[in-house]
């Protein structure tokens, strides 16, 4: 089982050229900087909105890369680009 971190949120049409520049920088601080950031999905939905999905290995690390929010120059540009959240969700997957 992993966690998973189901995010929806907004950006403005003239971002979503910055989002998408800033998104390899958002992944490399979140290897370097994140214990159990295992991999993340970025899902362009209609509308402006995008989904992003991260597993995490355990509910543990989800909680404590949240506390860390945008403390990296990556993380921060990536944040920087999204205009408003829609939500946030958290899940664990089942393994059969």
């Amino acid at each position: 089982m992993s966690t998973i971190e189901l995010t929806r949120f907004k950006v403005a049409a003239e971002k979503t050229g910055e989002l998408l520049a800033s998104r390899p920088g958002m992944l490399k601080d979140f290897e370097a900087d994140r214990t159990g950031f295992v991999r993340a999905q970025l899902v362009r939905l209609p509308d402006g909105e995008w989904l992003d999905i991260v597993e995490w290995a355990t509910p543990e690390d989800f909680a404590a890369s949240r506390e860390k929010g945008g403390n990296l120059p990556g993380i921060a540009r990536f944040f920087a680009a999204i205009d408003a959240l829609v939500t946030a969700e958290e899940g664990v997957t089942e393994d059969f």
